[in-house]
């Protein structure tokens, strides 16, 4: 019997998820699960059994990701902005079997799909050629209870590329409880701490790593409410009517929610929340104090990534004493600052932040040896790119970031993908990107251009056109300016450290 089955049984009348276009209870979702599971169950799958999800934000691509785990497979997420060419070198780099998607990116989808040699796509909510749709695979599928006796395999997250290509991780075992078979990680996902909130409410891409905690909280048993795309009223609205308890947001979600006008604030009743967790980067003093201030002392923040989880984690009530911090370290982690050449520096002194994994596993990247030691000291001693400090009680303190990598309204960008699609344009020599302030995005990015021929350089919105036409527009940067040259080392490597103190303010 399903989990979902059995909280039918004990909660019949109750709402067990719900989207912008319907409500489903759980006999509702026990049903579509059963033939969703079952229907990837008569696929023949490669040995690493992994099904991609191409789908904006809905109950039913909530359902996806439950069901490819459910079926002892391994979900990928696939941001849906992603043109045909990027979401095929994630199928074909992932070894995708399964494309679910829906009618935003069914095109793109069997265009990607076909390049990457995917045996099968199922759109919903629109018929392509080259595709099976929705219904017809779900009523093929058998009703049947399916088996429970497949290992439970994590899923696959991609972030951008430091060279240009996006690298594959496994979720971590912080982020994934595992199991024996299919009925111990169900059981295992019974015991989450989050279960006791109350319901939870989705309101950013489940293609990070953070709304996909609402797939592992239905399991659990809690009702689970998917918004689309980020709208701060409707946030509220959700919150009073369905009496959330639990959410993930990123800091561009607080300012959005603080910019709405105060009378309209004051409107909504945010007293059901319990426990709201902050991921994606830093965020702004002042906007955090705003939202402590208005919401309570149940914001927590969470600093980490999909490739380890929660390296820290810190309450409202500690932040207030620790202004500015990330956290302490949680276990397995132990954090350490260390000068360039690796040596480790004393409490209160700012330099390179790397984490130790007591486990010895630290960060592992699909198919990329070479960048997973890129970002170890020794084996198990990981850095996320950044520079900081610890203070003399343990708390963490993010100050800059020695990697190149930007956070954008909580999503991590690469330069170097931007940058090697603008050095092919006919009218550039040489191209930078950096990142530049933003108010309510944190970071956005801005190319710096050195032109072919200086006296007539390319329009600005043709550079930025060039580039859209060839990468999902989140990748892309915002502004273009010009320059006769970048500034180089006496090695001759870019500068960028340089580069960006010319165009950010101190």
């Amino acid at each position: 019997m399903t989990f979902a089955a059995v909280l039918a049984r004990q909660r019949p009348a109750e709402i067990a998820l719900r989207s912008a276009d319907r409500e489903m209870t759980w006999s509702e979702v026990d049903r579509l699960l059963r033939q969703m599971i079952n229907g990837l169950l008569d696929v023949r799958f490669r040995p690493a059994r992994r099904v991609a999800v191409f789908a904006e934000n809905s109950a039913e691509t909530l359902l996806c990701y439950v069901a490819a785990t459910l079926a002892g497979c391994s979900a990928v997420p696939v941001n849906f902005h992603l043109t045909a060419d990027e979401a095929a070198y994630i199928f074909s780099d992932a070894g995708v079997d399964v494309v679910l998607a829906d009618a935003s990116t069914a095109q793109r989808a069997v265009d990607a799909a076909r390049a990457a040699g995917v045996s099968l796509v199922v759109t919903r909510g629109g018929v392509v050629e080259g595709a099976r749709s929705w219904e017809d695979w779900l009523g093929s599928a058998a009703d049947s209870e399916p088996p429970v006796d497949r290992t439970p395999l994590p899923a696959l997250v991609y972030t951008s590329g430091t060279t240009g290509a996006p690298k594959g991780t496994e979720l971590p075992p912080t982020s994934f409880v595992g199991g024996a078979d299919i009925a111990e990680h169900v059981e295992r996902l019974g015991r989450n701490s989050w279960a006791g909130y109350g319901p939870h409410l989705v309101v950013g891409p489940m293609y990070h790593s953070g709304p996909l905690v609402s797939t592992r909280l239905l399991v659990a048993g809690v009702p689970v409410t998917v918004l689309g795309r980020f709208d701060a009223e409707t946030v509220l609205t959700s919150i009073e009517r369905y009496r959330i308890g639990s959410t993930v947001m990123v800091p561009t979600h607080f300012i959005r929610l603080l910019s709405l006008p105060s009378d309209v604030r004051e409107r909504y009743d945010v007293s059901s929340l319990r426990y709201v967790l902050q991921v994606g980067s830093k965020c702004p003093a002042d906007v955090k104090r705003s939202m402590i201030a208005w919401w309570g002392e149940v914001i927590w923040e969470s600093y980490g990534a999909s490739e380890v989880g929660t390296t820290c984690l810190i309450s409202a009530t500690e932040w207030l004493d620790h202004v500015g911090s990330v956290g302490r370290p949680v276990p397995p982690f132990e954090a350490l600052v260390v000068d360039e050449n690796g040596r480790e520096l004393p409490s209160g002194t700012e330099g390179r932040l790397y984490f130790r994994d007591t486990t010895g596993r630290g960060i592992v990247y699909h198919q990329a040896p070479e960048k997973q030691r890129s970002v170890h000291l020794e084996p198990g001693v990981f850095t996320l790119g950044e520079v900081g400090y610890i203070d003399e009680d343990g708390y963490v303190y993010i100050t800059d970031r020695f990697s190149d990598m930007i956070v954008s309204g909580g999503v991590n960008i690469y330069p170097a993908e931007s940058e090697l699609v603008l050095a092919t344009h006919p009218e550039i020599e040489e191209v930078a990107c950096i990142g530049v302030p933003h108010p309510e995005m944190g970071e956005e990015l801005k190319a710096v251009v050195v032109p072919r021929d200086p006296r007539t350089p390319p329009d600005p919105a043709d550079v930025l056109t060039f580039c859209r036409e060839r990468l999902a527009h989140y990748k892309c940067p915002r502004s273009v300016e010009f320059v006769p040259s970048l500034p180089r080392s006496a090695m001759g490597k870019l500068d960028k450290r340089r580069l960006k103190a010319d165009f950010v303010p101190a």
